[in-house]
């Protein structure tokens, strides 16, 4: 365990190179990029000396969600707030809207059959998108009780699908509708044959989840306990259940995780924040949870995913824009 101390929507959507806030952002000239910090010498291999970070949208009020559509050659991520899903196209840089309105929605990935899975905090539930464009609702309550608000999700190998449900789409207006918790914050899995059940109660808050390459591991952020935290758990049971909690890093006083991808190589990319230079931006961790390399960016990060024809190129959702960077290592993913 580790400690660190450190009403056309699209007229507001623009893909420029420049972040026009207080913090009078510009992307750097210079080669390699001042703003990719390398805290452990091991992170240097990870770095390519002539990639920089890019901005390829902005105007949204809170980005979240990013998901890699590969055979679309375009990125979708939530814009929760303003209650859409956007698409950027790689091709062209275009930015449109995909779909609104989306149930607020949140996390998202893609299972194996290649549709897409969304957390939907506004209907309190997770939806599978078919190919015809229909939503089927794949998960919505627990034991007759109404889930909270559906966070993050991933599939694993098996075909399971696998989610955090904490309670900030129910807490007030602006990320959903304000409504009483029935369950617990929990993570679910749902087996192929559509079943649910909890794998890890009594987390505070679960927010971003992530396997191991192997799936031998889940990482859960824990994103109210305090000092925050991110929990690695074993899986057991023909991968159906989960053992061994443990703290994998404890975030320090000034530690914000959210959401999180693992690369091939087993490294946990992290997209952090606490609205301070230094602190805003991805924090990258290896296996054994120690911090060796740092994006800095001018916005609070919420949530990344990998991309790109060789799943090298690191997509960072965060607060108002999308941010983009070329990576030596691939993420993992299927399509």
């Amino acid at each position: 365990m580790h400690t660190l101390n450190s009403t056309s929507p699209e007229t507001a959507i623009t893909a420029d190179t420049r972040f026009d806030s207080g913090a009078g952002w510009t992307p750097s000239p210079r080669y390699p990029d001042p703003l990719i910090r390398v805290i452990d010498e091991s992170f240097s291999a990870l770095r390519l000396p002539l990639s920089k970070i890019e901005r390829v949208a902005s105007g949204c009020r809170w980005a979240e969600g990013p998901v890699w559509v590969g055979d679309a050659r375009s990125l979708l991520w939530s814009d929760i707030p303003n209650d859409r899903i956007l698409r950027w196209d790689e091709e062209s840089g275009a930015v449109s809207v995909f779909r609104r309105p989306s149930g607020y929605a949140n996390g998202a990935t893609r299972d194996r059959n290649g549709r897409l899975i969304h957390c939907e905090h506004g209907g309190r539930r997770v939806v599978r998108t078919e190919p015809d464009g229909r939503l089927t609702v794949i998960a919505e309550t627990f034991e007759g009780k109404r889930l909270n608000s559906p966070n993050d999700v991933v599939c694993k190998s098996d075909g399971s699908i696998w989610f955090t449900d904490p309670s900030f789409g129910i807490l007030g207006w602006y990320e959903g509708g304000k409504a009483a918790q029935e369950l617990p914050t929990q993570v679910y899995r749902l087996s192929p044959e559509g079943k649910l059940d909890v794998v890890a109660e009594g987390i505070n808050q679960p927010n971003g989840l992530a396997f191991s390459p192997d799936e031998s591991i889940l990482y859960i952020v824990e994103s109210r306990s305090v000092p925050r935290r991110i929990l690695a758990f074993d899986l057991q049971a023909a991968g159906r259940q989960l053992t061994s909690k443990r703290v994998l890093v404890d975030a320090g006083p000034q530690g914000t995780p959210d959401g999180l991808r693992v690369d091939i190589e087993g490294n946990l990319w992290c997209g952090w924040g606490m609205g301070e230079p230094g602190l805003d931006g991805v924090h990258v961790f290896n296996p054994d949870g120690r911090l060796i390399g740092c994006i800095d960016l001018p916005e609070r990060c919420a949530n990344l995913c990998f991309g790109g024809l060789h799943r090298n190129r690191l997509f960072m959702a965060a607060s108002t824009s999308v941010y983009a960077l070329y990576v030596n290592t691939q993420g993992m993913g299927y399509f």
